[in-house]
């Protein structure tokens, strides 16, 4: 709900630092990601190449991505679920300044490990170290972050999906630029880390900033002082305006003997789930099952059809394609919601386009996908992969930014923060499920 006397966000200042924040959730991870040729690289040893002993260096090369996906989703679900109950002991300022803490030390010693030679099992042992560490502390700051957007108007959720958003086109863009300048390995990396470091000390200097707004503060207030069930009833009363509800008695007793829910405050968060976002919470799980479960498990093993060997386009191809088309689509698809939010929060579309995006796994499967067993393809050229990607990537950019956005916005205002974290939960659950099904995806082509 919005206040009708709540200030104005002066200059979008408050949009802006929830974006700056947004940014910082996903950067960090991104990064990682792109410079995975670097980890690899750094798990070469040249002695053992020459004596011929390569089982070792072969062994951490292969499993590397492996356990790096291992190691990023199994926290990162942990910790989302951890946040769900520490969020009511643990206050909100320690756990998103605490974050953004540890995450940019992690990347400063990240940084200081590109200049030092380390033998490739301690390396390899560290970088694990280093991603579980950033998968568990960015999965609390992004469950607060979204709890704490969920106390604001429902608008101020898409500051934060907009630049997760940014933060893979960023990511996806640097390594196109590495790619065409031709730099080395360890000086890319550098800079990849570097540049993760300055980001996250902005979103620590934003987040810092925040509390004077008096925007931000009213809400704040607003969501300190819980309003009754008396209330809220009425709230509710006013916003159904429905015959059926006007011509029955309306108490607190009636509002809480609907949603079976007794006056207790500890019961009526349990069914904030059971009874009222359980539609967004399992919607945004299936968004990103399906795009984790094919991007980039399968969309990154696409050949051209078009490119010759060796050419410009082959060399581009997948990191164009694939990696900078989807963040861009993407990116697109979650600002889209700052202008446009249709389907409505009641809308019974919004669930069934959720659905209707698995129709994206058999149509990429039967992309020319390489290699392949058992699936014949249907779809060779280019164009279509790209058609494909599109359409892929913007839904499920507009369509989580949706989800995200209503979840919170469908309790009362002093159980926002509660849905908020909870439905970060089932962010991070679709994101879980979707690198596991990946593997069956990917087996079945």
């Amino acid at each position: 709900m919005t206040a009708i006397n709540a200030p104005q966000d002066r200059y979008h200042a408050v949009w802006i630092i929830f974006f700056i924040l947004g940014l910082g959730t996903l950067l960090p991870w991104n990064f990682f990601m792109t410079a995975t040729m670097y980890f690899t690289s750094r798990l070469k040893d040249p002695i053992a190449e020459n004596n011929n002993a390569t089982s070792e260096r072969n062994v951490l090369e292969s499993k590397f991505s492996n356990v790096m996906t291992l190691c990023a989703m199994v926290p990162l679900l942990i910790f989302t679920c951890l946040n769900s109950f520490i969020h009511q002991r643990i206050p909100q300022k320690l756990r998103i300044s605490g974050s953004l803490a540890v995450i940019f030390l992690v990347f400063m010693v990240t940084a200081i490990m590109v200049k030092v030679d380390v033998e490739p099992v301690p390396f390899f042992t560290l970088t694990m170290i280093k991603i579980v560490c950033i998968n568990s502390f960015g999965a609390v700051l992004q469950g607060s972050l979204f709890g704490l957007a969920g106390i604001l108007p429902a608008s101020y959720t898409t500051p934060i999906m907009s630049g997760q958003g940014l933060a893979g086109t960023f990511a996806a863009f640097s390594m196109i630029c590495a790619l065409a300048s031709g730099s080395k390995l360890q000086d890319s990396a550098f800079g990849y880390f570097i540049t993760a470091c300055v980001v996250i000390l902005l979103a620590i200097t934003s987040y810092f900033v925040l509390p004077k707004m008096e925007f931000f503060q009213f809400y704040m207030e607003s969501n300190g002082s819980a309003p009754s069930a008396d209330e809220e009833n009425k709230m509710d009363l006013l916003k159904k305006g429905t015959a059926e509800i006007r011509n029955r008695d309306a108490s607190p007793t009636f509002r809480l003997e609907t949603l079976n829910v007794s006056p207790s405050t500890s019961q009526l968060s349990v069914n904030v789930v059971k009874h009222v976002i359980w539609v967004m919470a399992l919607s945004v799980c299936f968004i990103f099952t399906v795009t984790i479960g094919t991007f980039p498990a399968v969309t990154v093993d696409v050949s051209s059809t078009v490119a010759t060997s060796g050419g410009a386009w082959d060399t581009y191809f997948i990191p164009v394609s694939c990696f900078l088309l989807f963040n861009v689509m993407d990116w697109g698809g979650r600002s889209l919601t700052a202008v446009c939010m249709w389907p409505g929060k009641d809308s019974i579309w919004l669930p069934v386009l959720c659905g209707v995006r698995v129709v994206f796994i058999p149509l990429f499967m039967l992309c020319n996908v390489n290699p392949r067993k058992y699936l014949p393809v249907w779809f060779a050229h280019d164009a279509w992969y790209i058609a494909f990607m599109i359409f892929f990537a913007f839904s499920n950019g507009y369509l989580a930014s949706l989800c995200m956005c209503f979840g919170p916005k469908k309790v009362p205002q002093h159980q926002a923060e509660t849905a908020g974290t909870i439905m970060a939960f089932f962010l991070s659950l679709g994101l879980a499920l979707g690198a596991g099904v990946s593997f069956a995806i990917r087996a079945v082509i």
